[in-house]
């Protein structure tokens, strides 16, 4: 068996590409590989290939070189995608999300060392170091699932999850944003995010305009946000119930306005979804709802972060499990959210 790690090792400047082409809060669990393989190859290079949409969160990673686009090569032909991969010189293709067509694409380009988990079949026509990795039933969170896709360049398996925090190397870029003159220093300014763009499950509308409700708005500076698509939506259901109390950000920013704003910002409430990792991510108060449903629960999805709180109700949920909602989910009461609210606006207070 090849000793990748020995291999690896003896080159000056080794090149790591890591492959994960599907959705922010994916790619925010992601980016700890990239400082783990900094840590154990301080002279490499290391390159990410995501799509468009997720750019902005990659490029405030210190740990990543390169952000390589797949939403422009994949239109490529196959040859100018050959050598737009060969001409990065990778030595080591980590394919952390599955996909058949860059499997096959960094075969063609004869990568030497190709990295995938052995639980798809096309993998072992592309890959030569096929991992035992099986997501679904797994106990671990996913940061953890993508390092043991590098134990055998050297990485340790052992991590807690709040150690991996120290990996991820996101820093928000200072830029000016359209909603940065409604930032109040002297309240508590939260960000409330009631959608997922159907990407998980939610806490629910009712729960959101009960926890405005609850909160004072001599103490608390509130947003909304969410995707120009959820605006209409969200405008109907929260924002025109709220309008006294509530700022309407859904569609107002680009990806890396929105990365910005929340760093300017005390707090982000959501459910599993991309602003919430952004939040933890940046080092902002993050407060995550979540089901206790395999594989959606927080053991699995939670943000990682210091500054993270999960809301979960212990319960198996299994009448839940073949429906869009989640009556465990909508049960938290806004009550216990405002709660941990207060005790985190008191510390900032006191700061």
């Amino acid at each position: 068996m090849q000793n990748y790690e020995s291999l690896i090792k003896s080159k000056s400047s080794p090149v790591f590409l890591i492959s994960r082409t599907d959705s922010i809060g994916d790619v925010v669990l992601t980016l700890p590989m990239a400082g783990v393989l900094k840590s154990l190859y301080p002279d490499s290079k290391i390159i990410f290939l995501g799509k468009t949409y997720t750019k902005p969160i990659v490029d405030c990673c210190s740990y990543v070189d390169e952000f390589l686009n797949w939403d422009t090569i994949k239109f490529q032909d196959e040859s100018k995608q050959i050598n737009i991969v060969k001409e990065k010189n990778i030595d080591v293709f980590i394919h952390v999300f599955p996909n058949k067509q860059i499997a096959k694409l960094a075969k063609k380009a004869k990568i030497p060392f190709r990295i995938a988990t052995s639980h798809r079949t096309y993998n072992w026509l592309y890959c030569n170091k096929l991992v035992n990795l099986s997501r679904k039933k797994s106990a671990l969170h996913e940061s953890q699932l993508n390092i043991k896709l590098i134990k055998c360049l050297g990485a340790n398996l052992f991590y807690e999850v709040n150690e991996l925090n120290n990996f991820i190397g996101i820093k928000a870029k200072d830029i000016p944003t359209p909603a940065d003159s409604l930032i109040d220093k002297n309240r508590f300014n939260l960000i409330l995010h009631p959608k997922s763009n159907s990407s998980a499950r939610e806490w629910g509308v009712e729960n959101f305009n009960n926890l405005i409700s609850l909160l004072p708005q001599e103490d608390y500076n509130i947003f909304i946000s969410g995707t120009k698509q959820e605006g209409d939506f969200i405008r109907e259901s929260v924002i025109n119930k709220n309008k006294e109390k509530v700022h309407d950000l859904t569609g107002l920013f680009s990806l890396e306005e929105f990365i910005s704003f929340i760093n300017k910002s005390d707090c982000l409430i959501a459910a599993s979804t991309g602003p919430l990792h952004i939040a933890s991510a940046l080092g902002i108060n993050a407060l995550g709802i979540y089901p206790p449903i395999r594989p959606m629960h927080p053991g699995r999805w939670k943000p990682i972060g210091q500054r993270t709180k999960v809301f979960c109700k212990e319960e198996e949920c299994s009448k839940c499990r073949k429906t869009k909602d989640c009556l465990c989910m909508k049960s938290i009461s806004p009550k216990e959210v405002v709660d941990y609210l207060d005790s985190i606006k008191i510390k900032k207070t006191a700061n």
